[in-house]
């Protein structure tokens, strides 16, 4: 979208707009594997503003989808809370978390065809998912502006099996939008898809936030279509490994203090080196002094990568700091 049309819409606004804040607190889930434990999340903790747009980045099996399943309620974390607004989901009844599903947030599953119910058309889809939310007492937005706001007007009577790849995920984020939520959490929407097609969607994820307000979590291990969106959240090992905002990257200082070293680092810098940490002029310098091999010093690493850029005005706001 460009900057007039970005304009345009927040002065536009729907009458339907709940944008949550969201924030998880030591998220902590494990799960059996071949009768073993598995840590998917290790001590999460993350804070998205509401109304804000984050993108969860990582390789396949880094645990993002698994933290999205959790911001969703799909299950409870082994341990750790998880705020959405004013609920903590973990001490919500069965009832309480289907109205919270119904009405607050909506999760777009990834594969497009796994968020219809195929013998319908597009816009039987969307009406059937705005009767479920109407029973629970919700407001949404009418179903033309549903469509229109996804892109998906064109086709809006056609069944699944007539639609194009890029089509059935707009489609599919019709449907997420139907409720009119105040979050949408969106498992890899641009998956299998080619460039204009996958362009088509973050249009789409862009608009839906600027003209609802809604709060936006998208998953994704393309780090172009990351790229694209104002804030990202890298996730490796179960735990958050880095933040990039703005172009700019960030390593995240956690609870207990861990800072990960960002991927193209951690070949020169291997275990057991020793960083000496140096205050400076607005920030902190991390020298390399590398045991057993050519020592490091700041002029070749500090610099360059992680030293003059890690300050307290520069990191305002990082997860789990």
């Amino acid at each position: 979208m460009t900057r007039a049309e970005v304009t345009r819409a927040q002065v536009t606004r729907p009458q339907v707009t709940r944008a949550h804040a969201i924030t998880t607190v030591g998220l902590v889930h494990i799960y059996r594997s071949e009768g073993h434990d598995v840590a998917a999340l290790s001590g999460v903790d993350l804070s998205v503003r509401a109304g804000e747009v984050v993108g969860l980045l990582g390789p396949s099996g880094s645990g993002k989808s698994t933290l999205l399943a959790l911001l969703g309620g799909l299950f409870r974390p082994s341990a750790g809370k998880i705020f959405v607004g004013d609920r903590e989901l973990s001490a919500l009844t069965a009832a309480e978390l289907d109205d919270f599903q119904a009405r607050d947030t909506s999760l777009m599953l990834q594969g497009a065809r796994r968020n219809f119910v195929p013998y319908l058309t597009v816009r039987e889809n969307v009406e059937f998912a705005q009767a479920q939310a109407r029973r629970l007492g919700a407001q949404v937005d009418p179903v033309e502006r549903t469509l229109g706001l996804v892109g998906a007007s064109d086709f809006a009577d056609a069944r699944l099996g007539r639609l194009s790849q890029g089509q059935a995920q707009m489609a599919a984020l019709a449907v997420a939008m139907a409720p009119s939520p105040g979050v949408l959490l969106a498992d890899e929407p641009t998956s299998a898809l080619d460039r204009r097609a996958r362009e088509v969607i973050i249009e789409a994820l862009l608009r839906i936030n600027a003209e609802q307000g809604t709060t936006v979590v998208v998953v994704t291990h393309d780090p172009e279509v990351a790229a694209r969106l104002p804030r990202t959240v890298t996730i490796r090992d179960g735990r958050i490994g880095g933040e990039g905002r703005s172009g700019q990257e960030y390593a995240v200082v956690t609870a207990d203090g861990f800072v990960p070293l960002p991927v193209h680092l951690r070949e020169e810098l291997p275990p057991g080196t020793l960083l000496r940490i140096e205050r400076v002029e607005n920030g902190y310098l991390l020298a390399p002094e590398v045991l057993g091999h050519e020592v490091l010093g700041h002029e070749v690493l500090g610099h360059e990568v992680l030293g003059h850029e890690v300050s307290g005005h520069e990191s305002d706001g990082a997860t789990g700091a």
